[in-house]
């Protein structure tokens, strides 16, 4: 708090400084708004300042002076010399109490009151008495225009440059042991001058968080509600222009939490939820990211109810529908959209969400939204520390150079090394280093870039982003530098790869890499303990078949071949359904079937395994992945067919392999292929047999036609019962009676309800061992 009021207080002092002469000068020219509104501002500010500092006696000064001063902005008084002269003496009592405050002296409230009522229309003016022996404290701060401080930044950053030149040249030849010793001081220096002019610009963020609780109170008050907000990490530090550019973005989301998120007392008893909602706000540091995040338990984000609203203003539905989960939360920064029926004085004008994520991307940030329905809403920032000097790694990729920061790498080895390890899950990389497993993502891969020609072995960053560690492979490692980083286009920060740019000493112009955002562009997920697990000392000596152990749905614990996995993934219960007789999932936009051994409905989130056999895709829930196995040889095969096809010892414990086969023949959406038998139907007069026997036929494998193309022959021909022989071709004819028994024992037709006895009858048909 005390830092607040000295801000305070030097924000007063310089802003009075201006005013009194502004005052006298729009006594003189009273239509001269430009001044009024400043005068304004003034006292507005002083008065929103003291509510939150607690100082009544300058917040009641100040309210009064902003009456007046809107009332003569209305037109409804005219500033005449009592009026100015009224306001001029609140101005100086205000600086009196300020200069009072500063030195800890104590100031008589006599006469208050008296300057209040001189602020009357047709009230007597009255002369302020000076206070005796009150003089100013001397200053303890001298406030910077940023854009000096930016002009000792550059100049830092040049030093830094012009140091690190020096020292690469030296290292090229012999060095004096005095020259070495005097760029040894150099260096010093510099280091403690760098972070002297960078700590010049730093400034806690519990500055951009000291206002929320009294915001989030009056805005939880004006909608009936009951909110508590709990602020962490507000020792974090951040850059003082990022801090003033976060502000009205922070508070919007924050007012939006509110009004849109967390539900009325009644709603939330009925959700089963307490009365008092939860907002939590917290700040961290990310390697050179800020990272600020507002959490709420309220309801999350509806995004049927975006998808409704865009439809109605034009959007098509289809598109959007297709989108995955993550592209539909995004739908809420859609320009004009609100998820508000009704608008109120917070929110539901379809005004601020999109302006949010510009504004932030404008500072070269990005926001990640994470909803859980029914659960809440955690949105993250993403901003850089701008104007910051880093230690880095410059690493080579695709004949490119980009910087890594070294706070982020734990260490760095080659993918030759003895302890180094590579392999391959279901199309993903996976390093192995010293027991530990990791993913093992291909810089050049995520930027899209060509590998450059290069003979040596791979250069592995093993990468730490809080949330997890993963393996980054580049071409080579160069260098190690210290670099000025400072924010790049927002065309190339949107990318959500990249933290910032540099101009290195040796003059080419290089991007710092932003090692979260490779993360979430590479879809990485460290929410799972199976990400990073330990492995066992004698893996590398069992032979067998690679497995994937996991705990499935109804509690037990099972393994499927590796080699039909071809990857483990999060999905949103939302986007699980129950249609044309199997559950079916969406996943990156397709329609997947999916196959389960216990309760999939209820959960908010489930992982999914994505199997494959090369040209048909089936999806299994599951309730948690846990390692990769070696299955052992001997395994007891099941007694019938079915989801399992035996068991195997792993460890002293009897775990069920799933059967492969089953899960494809049971699940697998069979699509009708060029070399699959043609099945003509014919003499379907109403379209019975069209509208309700071919599902069944291509469920079965059948290509069907109701009439032939030039050249087809068909390998069988469903007919109705009372069609003549002559409509059909010369090829095996199935026919299909409306009578449940046949008319005698020369009646080979087929009951049209009869599902088996029609499969079986044409089966037999297209294979010649039936008559015609």
């Amino acid at each position: 708090m005390d830092d607040l009021i000295q801000e305070f207080i030097a924000e007063t002092r310089e802003t009075l400084e201006a005013l009194s002469g502004e005052i006298v000068a729009w006594e003189a020219q009273p239509d001269d708004r430009a001044r009024l509104d400043a005068i304004f501002r003034f006292v507005h500010t002083v008065k929103g300042s003291c509510g939150f500092l607690d100082l009544p006696r300058l917040g009641r000064l100040s309210h009064a002076a902003e009456d007046v001063l809107a009332q003569v902005r209305e037109g409804a008084r005219s500033p005449d010399r009592l009026l100015v002269n009224a306001v001029l003496a609140i101005v100086d009592r205000i600086g009196e109490l300020v200069e009072a405050i500063d030195s800890g002296a104590s100031l008589p409230d006599q006469g208050d009151e008296l300057l209040i009522a001189a602020l009357a229309e047709g009230a007597e003016e009255v002369a302020q008495a000076n206070v005796p022996g009150l003089q100013r404290a001397p200053a303890r701060s001298v406030r910077l225009n940023v854009d000096l401080l930016d002009r000792m930044m550059s100049g830092m950053s040049d030093m830094v440059l012009a140091r690190n030149e020096l020292a690469r040249r030296l290292r090229g030849g012999d060095i004096d042991p005095t020259i070495e010793a005097a760029l040894e001081r150099l260096s010093l220096t510099v280091g403690e001058m760098r972070d002297t002019v960078t700590r010049t610009r730093m400034q806690k963020v519990d500055a951009l968080f000291s206002a929320l609780p009294r915001m989030v109170r009056d805005t939880a008050a004006g909608l009936g509600k009951s909110v508590s907000l709990h602020v962490e990490g507000s020792d974090v530090e951040l850059d003082r222009e990022m801090i003033e550019m976060m502000r009205d973005p922070l508070v919007h989301i924050i007012r939006n939490s509110i009004d849109h998120g967390i539900e009325s007392p009644v709603e939330r008893r009925a959700a089963g939820k307490r009365e008092n909602g939860r907002l939590v706000v917290s700040a961290r540091q990310s390697g050179n990211q800020i990272i600020i995040e507002i959490t709420d338990d309220g309801r999350g984000i509806d995004t049927e109810k975006l998808i409704r609203k865009l439809v109605a203003n034009g959007r098509d539905e289809a598109k959007l529908r297709t989108l995955s989960e993550r592209a539909k939360l995004d739908l809420v920064f859609e320009a004009g959209l609100s998820s508000k029926d009704v608008v109120s004085e917070v929110s539901g004008r379809g005004v601020g969400m999109d302006i949010v994520r510009a504004s932030i991307e404008q500072i070269g940030g990005r926001v990640d939204l994470d909803s859980v329905p029914g659960k809440g809403l955690r949105l993250a920032i993403h901003v850089p520390l701008t104007l910051s000097i880093i230690s880095a790694i410059v690493v080579g990729a695709g004949g490119q150079r980009f910087a890594i920061s070294r706070q982020a790498i734990e260490e760095i080895v080659t993918d030759h090394g003895d302890a180094v390890r590579i392999d391959t899950i279901g199309g993903a990389q996976v390093l192995s280093v010293r027991g530990r497993r990791m993913p093992l993502l291909n810089l050049c891969e995520v930027l899209g870039l060509a590998r450059a020609a290069h003979n040596g072995p791979r250069m592995i960053s093993i990468v730490n982003i809080g949330e997890g560690s993963y393996a980054l492979a580049a071409d080579m490692v160069l260098d190690n530098e210290e670099l000025v980083i400072k924010p790049a286009s927002p065309a190339v920060m949107s990318t959500g790869v990249y933290a910032g740019q540099t101009l290195p000493d040796s003059g080419l112009p290089m991007l710092l890499l932003d090692c979260a955002g490779i993360a979430n562009v590479a879809g990485l997920d460290f929410s799972r303990d199976d990400q990073v697990v330990e492995e066992e000392e004698a893996a590398d000596a069992e032979t067998g078949i690679p497995a994937l152990l996991f705990i499935d749905l109804d509690g037990a614990r099972r393994a499927v071949p590796l080699v039909a996995v071809d990857r483990v993934e999060q999905v949103d219960g939302d986007s699980v359904r129950f249609a044309a007789g199997r559950y079916r999932v969406t996943i990156d936009g397709r329609i997947l079937p999916l196959a389960a051994q216990g309760d999939i409905t209820g959960r908010s989130r489930l992982n999914v395994l994505r199997l494959k056999d090369g040209a048909n895709e089936v999806s299994y829930a599951i309730d948690e992945a846990l390692d990769i196995i070696t299955l052992p040889e001997e395994l007891v095969p099941a007694r019938a067919p079915g989801p399992i096809a035996g068991v195997a010892l792993i460890d002293g414990e009897q775990v069920e392999l799933l059967d492969i086969l089953w899960v494809f023949d049971e699940h697998a959406d069979r699509e009708s292929e060029a070399h699959a038998p043609l099945c003509l139907i014919a003499g379907d007069k109403d379209g019975w047999m069209a509208s309700f026997v071919r599902p069944l036929l291509e469920t079965a494998g059948y290509r069907v036609a109701t009439q032939l193309s030039a050249g087809e022959t068909p390998a069988v021909v469903l007919s109705a019962d009372e069609a003549p022989v002559e409509m059909a071709p010369k090829a095996p004819v199935v026919r299909l009676r409306n009578r449940r028994v046949a008319a005698g024992a020369g009646d080979d037709s087929v009951y049209r309800y009869d599902r088996a006895g029609l499969l079986s009858a044409l089966e037999a048909r297209v294979a010649g061992k039936g008559s015609r």
